[in-house]
């Protein structure tokens, strides 16, 4: 029967993500070999080929799609394949009995130049073996002899059914050893339990990259403190100084000093957040593992509490501190900038008031030269006529024309005043 309904587009993806977690049911005796191997959000397609070049290798059907996750029997070895963020993981185990847990580690039997190609870089490596619940428990003395006398760390886990011992360091061959014993687990509890063990040392890696990153940059970001303070003294002690190209030399180098704490926070924010969400998965997995103390032992949850918490807050006081510098700079910014548009308005209300009194000026100078120029036109415009009445007078007509001159020269005056007040008007558009 067909669907009647219409589905969402995401519903098939996001029920899928229930599963994209899931873990392989282990029986003891059995050993595991894991690898996380950071190679970036857009590395997919090539750790799909890689995953689908050690199938070949072994023979194996080479799906058409690979999603978040992938399992698959190898033969000597079962793989499980996953997908994350920035990372993948590569979980190999092998059931059966051995001698030594961390002797022979099974990536030693994966093709040499598989391993080596490996596209990205690994950040956790894993040898963990669990001991079967018939065969005897390791005493103190064996336990140190399989961790190199270093001090271990351990407790009961799943609530009793099980014990798991490490010393959380990186051995000569590369890898990170972890013991588990089995004294009461199904194959379906030592799965989970496997996989959350190796969840919590993989998010604790990757938890721990931030911590390098923040105390490369505190020292940055100290001497941006000193600076964003000698230039927030410098704004405030500037009084009266008359000198023009003081705000603008201070917003120069508080842009500057701004631009330089933006480009540390780009550089870290991504990191610092990623910690604090790797760190929220590890004290989730240590939850899940319901713990029991192992008399003279610390717990899982207590050693590691004890170097993530600090570094976890080292990151966040970090991030916090350039949150804060970049404030202060954009506040002291906004402020100067507000100093410096005051001192442009008083510029440009000076420049005005000088605008003002040369138009003033200027009109003076200009009612100054319309009466000279009213004169002048007058006088020619009289010389010219005069010249005309002394010609007529001189042809016979009877013509005073001295005294005609004296009449015209109010009515040529008056006329050069109408006729130049009459071009202003046109010019200036004035009624």
């Amino acid at each position: 029967m067909s669907l009647v309904f219409r589905e969402h587009p995401l519903r098939h993806a996001v029920a899928a993500e229930l599963h994209a977690r899931t873990f392989d049911p282990l029986r003891a005796p059995q050993r595991v070999s894991h690898l996380a191997v950071v190679c970036g959000e857009p590395g997919t397609g090539r750790n799909v080929a890689h995953l689908k070049r050690l199938l070949a290798h072994y023979g194996r059907p080479i799906p058409e799609r690979i999603h978040q996750y992938y399992s698959a029997d190898l033969g000597p070895l079962r793989v499980r394949w996953e997908r994350h963020t920035e990372f993948v993981t590569y979980t190999f185990s092998q059931q059966g009995a051995f001698v030594h847990p961390f002797a022979e580690p099974l990536l030693n039997e994966l093709p040499e130049e598989w391993l080596r190609d490996l596209p990205g870089e690994v950040i956790a490596a894993v040898t963990l073996a669990i001991d079967a619940c018939d065969t005897p428990e390791r005493d103190a003395r064996e336990l140190a002899a399989l961790f190199a006398g270093n001090p271990i760390i351990g407790s009961g886990v799943v609530g009793g059914a099980s014990r798991a011992w490490s010393d959380m360091r990186i051995h000569p061959d590369g890898f990170m050893r972890i013991l588990v014993r089995d004294c009461s687990l199904s194959e379906s509890q030592a799965g989970r339990l496997t996989k959350r063990i190796l969840d919590i040392n993989c998010y604790r890696a990757m938890a721990l990259l931030g911590f390098p990153l923040a105390r490369e940059v505190s020292p940055t970001l100290g001497e941006a403190d000193r600076r964003l303070a000698m230039l927030a003294s410098r704004m405030a002690s500037r009084g009266t100084s008359a000198d023009p190209s003081f705000e603008s030399d201070l917003l120069a180098d508080l842009t500057s000093l701004a631009a330089e704490i933006e480009a540390i926070s780009a550089r870290t924010t991504y990191r610092f957040d990623a910690s604090r969400a790797y760190y929220g998965m590890v004290q989730q997995r240590l939850e899940q593992l319901r713990q029991q103390r192992i008399e003279g032992l610390q717990t899982f949850t207590e050693f590691l509490d004890a170097r993530l918490a600090p570094a976890i807050a080292t990151c966040e006081s970090t991030q916090h501190r350039q949150t804060d510098l970049a404030e202060r700079a954009a506040r002291l910014t906004s402020l100067l900038r507000a100093r410096v548009e005051v001192s442009l308005q008083e510029q440009n209300r000076q420049l005005l008031e000088s605008m003002d009194r040369r138009a003033h000026l200027q009109l003076r100078l200009q009612e100054t030269v319309e009466g000279l120029s009213v004169i002048a036109i007058g006088y020619y415009g009289v010389g010219l006529i005069g010249y005309a009445l002394k010609g007529l007078e001189q042809g016979g007509l009877p013509i005073d024309a001295t005294l005609a001159m004296g009449i015209a020269v109010p009515l040529v005056v008056g006329l050069a005043w109408l006729g130049l007040r009459r071009v202003k008007k046109r010019l200036t558009g004035t009624a």
